[in-house]
């Protein structure tokens, strides 16, 4: 208790996690939905850009979204689950993170699973406005991991904030590396290297000093990158360190607001200790939802709108959350 039972049962080609994986971050388009930009500047000297939408009706509520390696607030995760929760008398507020809004950022440094001290920044802007009594919190991939390391790491929470719901956690990012270096998970794996790559050479050509041409021929797999730049340029001896000292399952005991966790078993990306069973027994804030069919981030849902974004907009709703 509480790990949630699920009734989620997608038509046959869905229940191949390949196929709703890749049909979902392909082919699947949402329309009709409205955004404006907003530049925040940070601690740093960086930026983050966030992409707002709001309700049709006034709304005291947002939802802050937070997509996954390599994706931007312009993804059909964060602007299907935008359109649906505005819909629903929620405003949303989307975070492109460092680097992923399509302009470059300003320092070395960019984003990682681990860095909730952005995340913390969006929050004290977003009721520096004043205009929000409920805040929820919405994450996507690393983006999950993101918001519940924030929620179990001892931050203070503002009360304002009242739940949360990470899809397609990498609750451990070691368990999940080892997967995306897996055979099955090659094409997804090239994939992310290339853009990770292009980034990387495009902070090459700035930072010259930080990073040598030779050491980014020599990166061949995704634990290379990690190794070679995202520990060395945000304070970690190696990718093995990152990996540990930011998975968020290790802080899933300490959070304490409601939070749901939605991982199906037929997600390539995501290995055995992702599914933090223990964690939702022990903890009555951790609720782990693990469907069998649903891929990474997919979900297909009928009318355009995934099970996922039912199921967030779902949690959020229930009247016993934050009470």
């Amino acid at each position: 208790m509480p790990l949630v039972p699920s009734n989620y049962r997608p038509p046959f080609p869905f229940r191949n996690g390949h196929f709703s994986t890749i049909y979902s971050g392909v082919f699947r388009k949402i329309r009709g939905l409205v955004q404006h930009r907003e530049r925040i500047n940070l601690y740093d000297g960086d930026f983050l850009d966030l992409d707002w939408s709001e309700s049709s009706l006034p709304s005291n509520k947002v939802v802050i979204l937070v997509h996954g390696l390599e994706g931007d607030a312009q993804r059909h995760y964060i602007t299907g689950s935008a359109k649906k929760l505005t819909q629903n008398r929620f405003d949303t507020c989307a975070i492109n993170l460092r680097g992923c809004s399509g302009e470059p950022n300003k320092l070395y440094r960019s984003y990682h699973s681990g860095a909730t001290e952005d995340l913390i920044s969006v929050i004290d802007h977003i009721l520096s406005t004043k205009k929000y009594q409920e805040i929820y919190l919405l994450g996507f991939s690393l983006g999950g991991n993101l918001i519940l390391k924030y929620l179990g790491e001892g931050n203070e929470i503002p009360h304002q904030v009242k739940a949360a719901v990470g899809v397609s956690v990498p609750c451990s990012l070691k368990s999940a590396c080892d997967e995306l270096l897996n055979s099955k998970n090659v094409l997804y794996s090239a994939r992310f290297k290339k853009h990770l790559l292009a980034k990387l050479r495009q902070k090459q050509q700035r930072f010259p000093n930080n990073i040598l041409s030779t050491e980014i021929a020599s990166i061949g797999t995704l634990k290379d990158f990690d190794d070679i730049y995202t520990s060395r340029a945000h304070g970690f001896k190696d990718a093995l360190d990152y990996y540990e000292k930011c998975s968020c399952d290790q802080f899933l005991g300490k959070v304490g607001l409601p939070s749901l966790i939605l991982n199906a078993k037929n997600d390539s990306f995501l290995g055995d200790d992702c599914y933090p069973y223990e964690q939702a027994e022990t903890n009555s804030n951790v609720y782990l939802e693990v469907p069998d069919f649903g891929g990474h981030v997919g979900f297909w849902g009928k009318q355009n709108t995934s099970y996922a974004e039912e199921r967030a907009l779902q949690f959020f709703n229930d009247p016993l959350i934050g009470k």
